[in-house]
């Protein structure tokens, strides 16, 4: 991703990966190392993103939009919007209420994230 980014430039199209990772722990950069009790031996990657620490691992599907926001004349808040909106109506399609909080980003069924 850190070499698809470095790479890109202005006629280079936008993508959207969907993967699966190993086990795996990311500290963003409000994230501190007493907030993982007891790692084991699953590493944890130090990231450039906000946050604490989140848990990846096998059977959870992550999506990353490696978006030009600016040539697309999108702000981050907006783009996160559009997401969240787009799983609330997939959920919705199987029966599932979710909603989204403007002040804690994310999508949030029955309170919990």
């Amino acid at each position: 991703m850190q070499q698809f980014t470095a790479s890109r430039n202005a006629e280079t199209p936008d993508e959207l990966w969907l993967v699966e990772h190993p086990p795996t722990f990311t500290q963003g950069r409000a994230g501190k190392a007493e907030h993982l009790l007891h790692p084991g031996e699953i590493p944890v990657v130090a990231i450039d993103r906000g946050g604490q620490v989140t848990y990846h691992g096998p059977g959870q599907l992550i999506l990353y939009t490696l978006i030009d926001l600016s040539r697309r004349n999108l702000g981050v808040r907006v783009l996160v919007s559009a997401l969240e909106q787009s799983i609330i109506q997939l959920l919705l399609g199987y029966g599932i209420e979710a909603v989204a909080q403007r002040e804690a980003p994310g999508v949030y069924i029955n309170g919990a994230k």
